[in-house]
């Protein structure tokens, strides 16, 4: 598929899928006149490049982690490795500590709404 048809199926701008391409995410063949041409299994891939944007990882991580996963699940692959589910567990630690700050500043939100309410 054209870079078009895969940014309208994935709702991701045709400038951030060549950044993925340019950071070696994504890959696509070239066609005789030169433009971009996507396997069907670019729309999972992109999907889970999003996920791990919106988890708060950089490209250079993604590029890392992305031969370690499945893209139609996101399950780990053949060559998923000890030091993968090491990465992982600290990327998921910062991600609690990320939650549990937001959890706090909600409940402080929270205090001052009722107070004012009460006020």
């Amino acid at each position: 598929m054209r870079i078009g048809e895969l940014a309208r199926r994935t709702g991701v701008s045709e400038r951030s899928l060549r950044y993925y391409e340019a950071q070696g995410l994504l890959r696509a063949e070239r066609t005789p006149g030169g433009h971009r041409d996507y396997p069907e299994a670019a729309v999972d891939r992109v999907v889970r490049i999003q996920e791990l944007f919106a988890a708060g990882l950089h490209s250079s991580r993604i590029a890392e982690l992305l031969p370690c996963m499945r893209d139609a699940d996101g399950g780990p692959s053949a060559v998923a490795t000890p030091r993968l589910v090491e990465d992982l567990t600290a990327e998921r630690a910062r991600i609690d500590r990320m939650i549990a700050d937001l959890v706090r500043s909600r409940d402080t939100l929270d205090d001052v709404i009722e107070a004012a309410r009460e006020g």
